[in-house]
């Protein structure tokens, strides 16, 4: 394991460039550019930057003809008793999926100097839903080997072997040091991040089980699951696996996982064996139920915390990818394929059987990685706010199906679907993260589920309902507490605006009721997307802190008709709080921390803050612990060797620590 970890937390902000991205993640030079010649608005200059930060636009599809229902739309709620509820959902529904190659550049560079962008991207949604579900992994996870603290040059906590790339991925051989473990305690310790991490997969004879022991002894609580191979239904489409390989040589290989973990004592808590997350199939070559038939579940109950699948609507490897006779995918033929909630319901039918059998087997069903295309997503849908509607609408019609969570998936500078991304490196100095369209679907959604663990949502069904304004209620012990309204059509004429009317069977509409509007001037907008008047503004532009005077919408309702009257632009989303609650729920959470200078291992540009308000910054005091951390290490984390440590103290000169606010 090499030494433990300094105890103190350095908040700071510190940014680097790979050359990655991911699923199907991109890994080397040769691949930084897309070639597709997609829609433009207008004639701009050719872009020939990298992906994440590409300014084309697509153009708004046509107003669907004949027209559909858009004024009134009623709204029956029932104030109990309303049947086709989905199972119970936790605020936390809606996470991240951060490859785990683009560590560094997301958490940060190692346990001493964390991304504050990051924390703060993550403490809006702990403050809304309590806290926020993180997995890292993905393809690089496969071969990752875990090396000893020291061991990679620089105090880096991973480094990759470019020229030993494997597979149509083309994902690089990984190393990892402890002190990435560290720094993701470090991170949940002030922001109450609970991750999940992946077992490398690829080779079985033996099992490289160092990350069992080291995960466990270092995340402890923070650790959700331990995800047994990644889309281990494509291992032989990448030479993985001989073509004969199936479900039930899957089933085997779990079981050699344990009985190797048990041999060689790497599990001495047990913890490991018994947060296991699979079969994490992408659908591609079997389907859920040729998995369930080998008796899987069953077999291994007390090993599997988590059932879990991987689904993309569709991809844009031929772009990423290139090659002999590629079919190329135009952005502007699919955008209305992301217009629409027809699509979600495709998209997850297949699921629908798996999700009643997790429900019967008592295991928790999670969509583990997901965006709106693989191989980096479409420029256009993935960065406008197309992708917004479409992760939001998606995640409801899954909390609604019986998911239990999902993951959107994000990686480095060469792919369009990052729910966040920072900037390289040489231009860190003068700019900041861009904060893409899923991040506000997923603010929106923890908000919307809130975070009582009692909330089931509803995909409300309307008579004549158009696809392109699906509704949900949103409910707490049976009673409707908020509503979910949504528009996708563009029409900046207002013509299209959607007109709701809610009545509430059985109970009282309030005098007045609380809405946020999630709103853009068009679908095909990039940043500065808005919810409820804040916003995380466009390319270069977050410190990951929302923008802006929070503008909270009270509509006042019809007593004597026992109705409320809600518009929702085209485009746009709204939430109906039926309780006017809407600011309590947006803290429900409970206190969370921001961060609002940056640290800098420069002597210039920088901030200073009085050490005794650092000391106590994280509810510790600092003349408590050893080498006056604010937190403590890790319980399991053994001491002896922090005194190796003290070197780092050289960065304290220059490492500039944050005030922190609530807000």
């Amino acid at each position: 394991m090499g030494p433990s970890p300094p105890s103190r937390l350095f908040l700071g902000l510190t940014l680097f460039f790979t050359l990655t991205h991911a699923t199907v993640t991109v890994y080397t030079p040769t691949q930084v550019v897309f070639t597709t010649a997609p829609a433009v608005s207008g004639t701009p200059a050719a872009y020939t930057g990298v992906a994440a930060y590409n300014p084309g636009t697509l153009s708004p599809p046509p107003l669907p003809s004949p027209t559909v229902l858009t004024n009134p739309i009623p709204i029956n709620l029932l104030n109990s008793g309303t049947p086709g509820l989905g199972v119970k959902q936790k605020g936390s529904f809606l996470g991240f999926s951060i490859e785990m190659s683009v560590t560094n550049q997301v958490l940060g560079k190692n346990s001493t100097l964390l991304q504050v962008p990051f924390l703060n991207l993550m403490a809006n949604i702990v403050q809304r839903a309590g806290s926020v579900m993180v997995r890292v992994g993905g393809n690089s996870q496969e071969s990752a080997h875990l090396v000893a603290m020291g061991e990679i040059l620089n105090g880096r906590v991973l480094s990759k072997n470019l020229t030993g790339v494997t597979g149509t991925t083309q994902t690089p051989p990984l190393d990892f040091t402890p002190d990435l473990l560290y720094m993701m305690r470090n991170i949940s310790e002030l922001v109450n991040v609970h991750w999940f991490l992946g077992i490398p997969w690829f080779t079985t004879t033996p099992f490289d089980l160092a990350i069992v022991p080291a995960a466990t002894s270092i995340l402890g609580p923070y650790l959700l699951g331990l995800q047994a191979g990644n889309e281990p239904d494509m291992y032989n489409l990448h030479g993985h696996r001989p073509a004969t390989y199936g479900p039930y040589d899957y089933g085997g290989e779990i079981n050699d996982f344990l009985t190797q973990l048990d041999a060689n004592n790497s599990d001495p808590t047990g913890l490991g064996k018994s947060i296991l997350v699979a079969p994490n199939i992408a659908d591609f070559a079997w389907t859920p139920e040729q998995v369930w038939d080998t008796n899987l579940v069953d077999t291994y109950n007390a090993n599997l915390a988590w059932l879990a699948v991987e689904k993309y609507p569709r991809d844009n490897c031929a772009a990423a990818f290139g090659g002999p006779g590629a079919n190329v995918t135009d952005p502007q033929s699919v955008l209305p394929l992301y217009l629409t909630h027809d699509a979600h319901t495709e998209l997850l039918a297949p699921y629908l059987n798996s999700t009643m059998y997790a429900q019967s087997k008592g295991k928790p069903f999670l969509m583990f990685e997901t965006n709106t295309a693989s191989c980096g997503g479409f420029l256009g849908i993935s960065d406008s706010f197309t992708a917004a509607l479409w992760g939001l609408d998606y995640a409801l019609q899954m909390a609604h199906s019986n998911f239990s969570g999902a993951m959107f998936h994000l990686g480095g500078q060469n792919v369009f679907y990052n729910p966040f991304t920072s900037p390289p490196t040489n231009e860190s100095t003068f700019h900041q993260w861009s904060v893409g369209s899923l991040y506000y679907s997923a603010l929106v959604m923890a908000e919307a589920i809130g975070p009582s663990n009692t909330t089931q949502v509803l995909n409300y069904g309307v008579e004549n309902l158009s696809s392109f304004t699906p509704i949900y209620g949103i409910y707490e012990n049976g009673t409707p507490v908020r509503v979910a309204i949504m528009n996708y059509l563009d029409d900046p004429t207002g013509a299209s605006d959607v007109t709701a009317v809610i009545a509430i069977s059985g109970g009282t509409i309030p005098s007045s009721v609380q809405v946020k509007y999630l709103a853009a001037s068009s679908v095909t907008q990039v940043g500065n997307y808005t919810w409820a008047g804040q916003t995380f503004g466009g390319f270069f532009e977050s410190d990951g802190r929302p923008m802006g005077t929070e503008n909270i919408t009270t509509v006042n309702c019809d007593t004597t008709a026992q109705t409320c009257t809600i518009v929702v632009p085209a485009p746009g989303f709204a939430l109906v709080f039926l309780n006017n609650q809407a600011q309590s729920v947006a803290t429900a959470g409970g206190p969370v921390q921001t961060y609002a200078t940056t640290a800098k291992t420069k002597v210039h540009n920088t901030a200073t803050v009085d050490p005794s308000v650092l000391a106590t910054s994280n509810g510790n005091k600092a003349s408590d612990h050893d080498l006056a951390g604010t937190s403590k290490p890790p319980s399991a984390a053994p001491r002896a060797a922090e005194a190796s440590f003290i070197a780092a103290g050289v960065v304290v000169a220059t490492v500039v620590a944050v005030l922190a606010r609530a807000f």
